[in-house]
């Protein structure tokens, strides 16, 4: 084999690589835009079926601020964190939902409130029940033992219960956004619950940057968003 044979050879063998390099560069774009398209039309869709009251908007902007503290505070005290997470950013954002958004017949979406929990990709309001109603419960557990039979060290006082306590709601709050993504696994597909997933780890940085807004329109005295249907 010439020299001239082997360098043509070289050549074609290093376009081939470029020509498969950039292949696999271009499905790997493929799915990222896919990844961001569907992570986007779960938070529109959330965004206009789910927060209508400009009371649970303003809410959600308290929770999101919260859940920002708590994410910083979590590499430096998870119980402490996970406490700040549970105790306000989480309460004050499902009360909006619960107490001050519409459940009547959605004029701007054209859909009743049945339908839409039926849709409901993540934690539905029948959900959320049953979920909020572990998180309240769980407490009890260690009135029974402080230990959670020998799980935790034992801190006596209220402090060391309410410590004991966070954590136990940290696995929870893991625990609950775990079982939500592989159930959407089976029930929907990967894509969707590794979105779903996506969405809700992100969602303090969105509905921060969304509805920050929403507390000054409610002052001036609108109670509920007109533009809810306006991307």
């Amino acid at each position: 084999m010439t020299g001239s044979t082997k360098t043509m050879k070289i050549k074609q063998a290093g376009g081939a690589l470029k020509q498969k390099g950039g292949a696999l560069k271009a499905k790997s774009g493929e799915k990222i835009a896919a990844f961001k398209d569907q992570l986007e039309e779960q938070r529109w869709d959330d965004h206009r079926y789910y927060h209508h009251s400009l009371i649970n908007q303003s809410l959600h902007f308290l929770s999101a601020s919260s859940f920002i503290g708590a994410y910083i505070l979590l590499f430096h005290d998870p119980a402490l964190a996970s406490l700040l997470g549970w105790c306000v950013a989480m309460t004050s954002r499902q009360a909006g939902h619960f107490f001050f958004e519409p459940k009547g017949y959605d004029e701007v979406n054209q859909a009743t409130h049945q339908y839409k929990e039926e849709i409901k990709v993540g934690y539905n309001l029948m959900r959320k029940v049953v979920f909020m109603s572990i998180w309240a419960l769980m407490p009890i557990l260690l009135l029974i033992s402080p230990t959670l039979w020998g799980v935790f060290s034992d801190i006596p006082g209220p402090m060391g219960f309410l410590r004991h306590v966070g954590l136990m709601w940290l696995a929870l709050g893991a625990g609950g956004l775990l079982f939500r993504t592989f159930q959407l696994f089976f029930v929907r597909d990967v894509p969707t619950g590794l979105v779903w997933a996506a969405k809700i780890i992100t969602d303090p940085f969105n509905d921060f940057k969304q509805y920050r807004h929403a507390p000054a329109r409610l002052l001036k005295g609108e109670r509920f968003d007109g533009g809810i249907a306006t991307r």
